[in-house]
């Protein structure tokens, strides 16, 4: 009983987790990865021109001398700004990841609301299915079989009901007297039968 509720308790808190995680303001994070990755890329722009100028110089000395690239890449000037090009270009290719990233936050919205209303829907029956557990740990076979069939279908006439469980008319009343005085169910009249319905709140 213990463990059990040890695990619900877990189960409740891990999902209280997710739903802070979720309630963050997502546009604000979308629009600061934006702006962040805009100024690096200004700045990535900015290495990219003055390494491609430098260079230029080196290759443009040659050229005023007549003479053609060494034919050594790791000394070919030509050879030497496409490898320093390379870690800007991947590094702007990650910036423009994280701009994509801004975005999909600023119009995630929607989504997140859908999400965060699904998670309390589903803690809530979680939570109602939980309680409805620990209850039917009090009750004995027969109860827990009466219980569950006037849960799933509150309202239930004792004649469907006595179908439903397949208990003798005289049994069956016992245990509904039994579970009214619990202060589980409820009866009223419904004719010449009578309606059950679940009286305790989940």
């Amino acid at each position: 009983m213990v463990d059990f509720l040890h695990t619900a308790l877990i189960k409740e808190t891990f999902l209280n987790e997710i739903n802070l995680i979720l309630r963050m303001d997502n546009k604000k994070l979308g629009i600061i990865l934006i702006v962040v990755s805009l100024i690096f890329l200004v700045l990535l722009g900015v290495i990219r021109y003055n390494i491609v100028k430098a260079y230029d110089k080196e290759i443009d000395r040659y050229l005023e001398l007549g003479q053609d690239c060494s034919p050594d890449p790791n000394t070919c000037p030509h050879e030497l700004r496409s490898q320093a090009q390379i870690p800007i270009l991947i590094a702007g290719a990650l910036l423009f990841g994280v701009i994509a990233l801004g975005l999909y936050l600023i119009l995630f919205e929607k989504s997140q609301r859908e999400i965060i209303s699904t998670l309390e829907k589903q803690k809530q029956v979680q939570n109602k299915e939980e309680k409805f557990d620990i209850l039917l740990k009090g009750l004995n076979e027969e109860e827990k079989k009466v219980i569950k069939a006037v849960k799933e279908q509150d309202g239930i006439t004792q004649q469907t009901l006595r179908f439903r469980t397949d208990l003798h008319k005289s049994k069956l009343s016992i245990i509904l007297d039994g579970l009214e005085k619990k202060n589980l169910i409820a009866r009223k009249d419904k004719g010449k039968t009578k309606e059950v319905f679940i009286k305790f709140s989940l």
